[in-house]
């Protein structure tokens, strides 16, 4: 079975978000790499600015596959915005940690839930690039695994504490459920709940961050 036509415009949407996603974490991996002390996180970080790249042309590819002439222009996505701009003034301010927390955990968390119900969406439509998809997909956990890994290493060592990465996540997480409320005309036509999407999200964060932003920064349900 394939994208049906009517599917074809929002779903490109949605992938343009991803591709704007996509190279926002670029750029902060590479400021990241930059910051960062060990030779070993700084070669991941550099990885991962290339992955993320690659990421960006990929879905580039498959929106023009789905909507080569109608997709017209991209819709402003304010919270998306907003989001860049305060990873910008932490980057500044060398904060790496709560880059990390950031865009690994959170940005990258919001990625992969998206990437995994787009990917079981187009699996059932038959829709071409399986094995890209695929791979993309193990990269987005990747990354999103070595950013849970650097947070529970950093509480371990009294860098900070789980309450306060709490704290600090609530504007990021509230600014996440805000993307998908902007996106939710396109949700909506290809017969998704957003709210179901936002609620998803907080299923890739680890349950330590859970368990402290569960009842925070949620899309309303009515």
């Amino acid at each position: 079975m394939l994208v049906h036509p009517d599917e074809k415009v929002p779903i490109a949407r949605l992938l343009t978000f991803l591709e704007h996603g996509e190279r926002m974490a670029h750029d902060c991996a590479k400021a990241q790499a930059a910051l960062a002390e060990d030779s070993g996180a700084q070669r991941f970080l550099l990885q991962q600015a290339k992955q993320e790249a690659m990421h960006a042309l990929v879905f580039q590819g498959a929106i023009v596959w789905l909507a080569p002439k109608n997709l017209g222009v991209s819709p402003f996505l304010p919270a998306m915005e907003e989001y860049r701009e305060l990873l910008r003034g932490r980057l500044a301010d060398n904060n790496l940690l709560e880059t990390v927390l950031a865009e690994q955990v959170i940005l990258e968390g919001l990625g992969e839930a998206i990437l995994t119900h787009i990917e079981r969406g187009l699996a059932k439509r038959a829709a071409p690039f399986g094995r890209i998809r695929r791979i993309l997909l193990r990269q987005e956990e990747a990354h999103h695994g070595f950013g849970r890994r650097w947070l529970e290493r950093a509480i371990a060592r009294g860098e900070t504490d789980a309450p306060a990465l709490q704290r600090q996540a609530q504007k990021y997480l509230a600014l996440s459920d805000a993307m998908i409320l902007d996106l939710s005309d396109l949700f909506l036509a290809i017969d998704e709940d957003p709210t179901v999407w936002a609620v998803g999200v907080r299923t890739f964060l680890p349950e330590w961050l859970r368990e402290g932003t569960e009842n925070q920064g949620r899309i309303a349900q009515n």
